[in-house]
């Protein structure tokens, strides 16, 4: 059981453009996201997030269910263009709206708001003057930090600035199978220090603006060499520099790997110091391990998305000859991982690691409906399992303050579109009914039963 005090936050995470949608009553700016789901072939089930969830239309409803897991937190997301469409200039009246009604709704049901500021939805504007690989973006970015703290900082305490920049960058601009659909390779890395540029400017203005504590949602993943040989184990190491370190180590030391920072863009020792502005806690997204070897060329095809040439590594999706098991998604089911990843970054980071809540968990399945509920045994056990490893990463010494499941809602799942189902609560996509499935259930009397053994 992972061990539980009166700080250790139970709870469930969203994000906006995944679930709200958008209407004539509850507009937004559009987001490179609007704008890449218009591309042929760029999600999987050619669909949108027009609609998603609707919950613009039934934040009442998604709130209660929140309230009644049990849960303390709700990890939400707040999206840049519905607050300012082109991601600069006055802020949209209607847009703060909304999230003053959640965070009053949440706050009314017994549920502590956490909202994530950035979760992948750059406006598309400031995408068309460069996006992410322009410094101004960073700026911008710390504007509307403002603009919401100032309205939302009476009644919220904590906040999460950026959302995993490792994808942004790596599969937004490198890669170019999310958005905005950029094939830049190592010329993305400029996209990677102005996001953590963003991130600390935007660290700076919610502690102005009186934030209780700040922190940051990375998503990281142990890496496994997929063979014994020295080639293997030096591609394995650079992809975990480029995964794992790039990001973690200017925020947590305040420096870049050996030889990055050269490759940065702009006053990089200044900005440096800047990013590695001191967090309250360090927000931890794990779904599965890496599998990496040395590079086997172009027109590989892993978890989806197609390996270009030029990769000094090959990603492989499971272990060479391993029967493992996987979800839906392709990912292999490994709770020891997360164990394993939190005393890494203990060992690597020591007494600069603050903190560490699990800011994203969770798994797809889609398991049938049968009799109006659904059995989903596997993410009941893959969630039991996962709680298993992480009070073995306490037991071990690590301060573990909070555990969030992704996701509450099925919903629009990136480029798999609605393909993917790692919701506790199924939305069927013709009425968009929820029904909460046996997971939810599972969950919610584990946040009880753990309340009570320990007392809070």
């Amino acid at each position: 059981m992972v061990t539980s005090t009166g700080s250790f936050w139970w709870g469930v995470s969203t994000s906006a453009f995944q679930i709200e949608g958008t209407s004539a009553d509850a507009p937004r700016g559009e987001s490179v996201w609007d704008e890449f789901c218009r591309r042929p072939g760029a999600i999987a089930d050619g669909s949108d997030a027009g609609v998603a969830t609707d919950h613009v239309h039934r934040l009442e409803e998604d709130v209660a269910l929140v309230a009644d897991l049990g849960v303390d937190v709700y990890r939400f997301s707040i999206a840049w263009p519905r607050v300012q469409p082109t991601g600069s200039g006055p802020a949209s009246a209607i847009g703060l709206e909304l999230y003053d009604r959640l965070v009053d709704a949440l706050l009314a049901a017994g549920v502590e708001p956490l909202p994530t500021l950035f979760h992948w939805d750059t406006p598309l504007e400031l995408e068309a003057s460069g996006g992410w690989l322009s410094r101004d973006t960073a700026q911008r970015f710390a504007d509307y930090a403002e603009i919401v703290a100032d309205r939302l900082g009476d009644r919220v305490g904590h906040w999460i600035t950026i959302n995993e920049p490792r994808e942004v960058t790596m599969l937004g601009y490198a890669l170019g199978t999310h958005a905005p659909g950029r094939q830049l390779l190592f010329d993305a890395l400029p996209a990677a220090h102005h996001q953590l540029l963003g991130h600390g400017l935007a660290v700076q203005a919610l502690r102005a603006a009186g934030a209780s504590s700040v922190g940051v949602a990375l998503s990281h993943e142990p890496v496994v060499p997929v063979g014994e040989d020295a080639a293997d184990r030096e591609a394995a190491e650079l992809y975990d520099l480029l995964n794992n370190r790039l990001f973690a180590d200017p925020l947590l030391l305040g420096s870049y790997p050996d030889g990055f920072a050269d490759l940065m863009p702009g006053p990089v020792a200044t900005d440096l110091s800047v990013i590695g502005t001191p967090l309250d806690w360090y927000g931890v997204n794990y779904y599965s391990p890496a599998f990496v070897g040395a590079p086997q060329g172009s027109g590989r095809t892993v978890n989806g998305i197609v390996m270009p040439d030029g990769l000094p590594f090959a990603v492989h999706d499971a272990p060479l000859g391993s029967a493992a098991e996987r979800t839906d998604t392709g990912w292999v089911v490994a709770p020891t991982g997360l164990t394993e990843l939190l005393l890494t970054l203990r060992e690597r980071y020591g007494p600069a690691l603050p903190p560490v809540v699990v800011t994203e968990n969770g798994c797809s399945y889609d398991d049938p409906m049968v009799d109006g509920a659904i059995d989903d045994v596997r993410r009941v056990d893959f969630l039991r399992e996962h709680l298993l490893a992480l009070a073995d990463a306490q037991d071990a010494g690590i301060d573990v303050r909070g555990y969030f499941v992704w996701t509450l809602l099925d919903n629009f799942e990136w480029a798999e579109g609605y393909r993917q189902k790692f919701g506790l609560v199924h939305v069927d996509r013709s009425t968009l009914e929820r029904t909460p499935r046996a997971s939810y259930d599972w969950y919610a009397h584990h946040v009880r039963s753990s309340r009570r053994e320990t007392g809070s």
